[in-house]
């Protein structure tokens, strides 16, 4: 019975100074060591699967390995010169596998504080770096070569931190100057390409006349030549009836014209 109570104890006393945590799946367990002579050397170590650890002495972090989106707060950056563009950052990342180990022991916070502090301080400085480079004609006409810029070195910085980069939208917003002189200048060659197709319009319906015109000049040309006094002769004896005009006061009756004459011309 003692040999029993003596078990009974010992496995109490078992349960209160250890403690069981199971790591779930899509995420990498942290066992930190709060004291001893590991403090502060090797006090990190990467666990998984049930773990069983002394709470008194040691503590248990979770990183999740999925795939994560974070929307940033938006932020302000000057363009070469000096133009300001709002930027309104969303990025999908997640830890590189087997490095959750090491970017506690860098950081020594949870991943949400990681990620909202010194994870957007490099988001931050890969737009400002990058948006530094173009200037603003730059920045509107070039803007995929900014944001492909932008991601390459974003991607850079993070995986040397142990993330891994996925997707990055930029959320770039352009002055207000900027987008009232765009719409000017769209606006602008809209306009012109309007007054171009009139013109164009304009110049075949003028063309158009003219073509009838000058078909209708040389159509009276040919028709003028072809009017020989031969033919104008014919035409006048066949619109003739035959009769002659008489004349008041005399008997006599002739005709106007000797058609024999005609003829003999």
């Amino acid at each position: 019975m003692r040999k029993k109570i003596n078990f009974l104890v010992l496995l109490a006393s078992f349960f209160c100074f250890f403690s069981c945590e199971r790591i779930d799946a899509g995420h990498e367990g942290i066992l930190v060591e709060l004291y001893g002579s590991d403090r502060g050397v090797n006090d990190v170590s990467l666990v998984t699967g049930m773990v069983t650890y002394n709470p008194f002495t040691q503590q248990i972090y979770e990183y999740p390995t999925f795939v994560q989106t974070v929307d940033y707060p938006s932020f302000t950056i000057n363009a070469k010169d000096g133009s300001e563009f709002k930027v309104d950052p969303t990025i999908s990342l997640k830890i590189i596998d087997g490095h959750a180990a090491p970017i506690f022991r860098k950081y020594r916070k949870d991943i949400s504080d990681i990620i909202n502090g010194p994870l957007f301080n490099h988001v931050r400085d890969a737009f400002r770096i990058q948006l530094n480079k173009f200037t603003t004609d730059e920045i509107v006409s070039m803007r995929d070569s900014l944001e492909k810029a932008v991601e390459k070195q974003l991607n850079t910085t993070l995986n040397r931190e142990g993330f891994q980069l996925e997707q990055l939208t930029s959320g770039l917003t352009y002055p207000k100057t900027i987008v009232e002189a765009v719409n000017a200048k769209n606006k602008a060659i809209q306009e012109a390409q309007k007054a171009e197709n009139e013109v164009k319009v304009a110049q075949a319906q003028a063309m158009k006349l003219i073509v009838a015109a000058k078909a209708e000049k040389e159509a009276n040309e040919l028709r003028q030549q072809a009017l020989t006094p031969a033919i104008l002769e014919q035409m006048w004896i066949d619109k003739w009836d035959g009769s002659v005009p008489t004349y008041i006061g005399g008997g006599n009756t002739g005709t106007f014209l000797d058609i024999s004459k005609l003829r003999r011309k």
